[in-house]
């Protein structure tokens, strides 16, 4: 079963959005009040967006959006497959995602997930990312989500309560000859959470 990263396309990312994990529909679900498959996709291509391929099918869709300078936010939602690609995500998150989020001034990276979405809680800490707060009635139906984030720190180096963007995703220099997919700044981007 080869697992292949590739630029995300609207055709890939509607697919996957159509043919949502239980768990990500209902994350989905109760943070945007209307979507369709093709909205979500369409939402998801602003930034940098990725697909991971299963036997060639489209089976996860991921990836970061700037939202305000310094501030962005990670994203991910898949298929019933997601699982078997989660180990070659992470390994391009550290290696090709981070690293372009860094190279773009990202001070802080953020992701949501719902606190009974057990799959994304323990995917977050394996990304190294933080977890913050818990966000009780985050929800439009009052579900509990988590906010967790990467923080950059700055050159006196990292404290106690962060963990720093570059060292969990890598050099920035190694983010210039990273972004072959040509895919640049975004605008406003999916909130939905890793």
């Amino acid at each position: 079963m080869p697992i292949r990263i590739v630029p995300a396309t609207l055709r890939d990312l509607s697919y996957v959005a159509a043919n949502l994990r239980p768990e990500d529909r209902a994350e989905i679900d109760c943070q945007l009040d209307h979507w369709s498959p093709a909205l979500l996709a369409l939402t998801a291509l602003q930034g940098f967006a990725y697909v991971a391929e299963l036997d060639g099918n489209p089976e996860a869709g991921f990836g970061a959006a700037e939202q305000r300078s310094g501030l962005w936010i990670a994203w991910s939602w898949g298929t019933r497959r997601t699982r078997r690609c989660v180990p070659e995500i992470t390994r391009f998150f550290h290696a090709v995602l981070g690293p372009q989020v860094a190279a773009r001034g990202a001070w802080r990276v953020e992701a949501r997930a719902l606190a009974e979405n057990d799959l994304a809680l323990r995917w977050l800490d394996r990304l190294g990312a933080t977890q913050r707060c818990r966000l009780p009635g985050y929800g439009r139906n009052g579900e509990d989500f988590f906010l967790y984030d990467w923080i950059r720190t700055s050159n006196l180096g990292e404290s106690r309560n962060h963990v720093s963007l570059s060292k969990t995703t890598g050099t920035e220099a190694a983010a210039a000859g990273a972004d072959r997919a040509g895919q640049g700044r975004a605008g406003a981007g999916s909130s939905t959470s890793l």
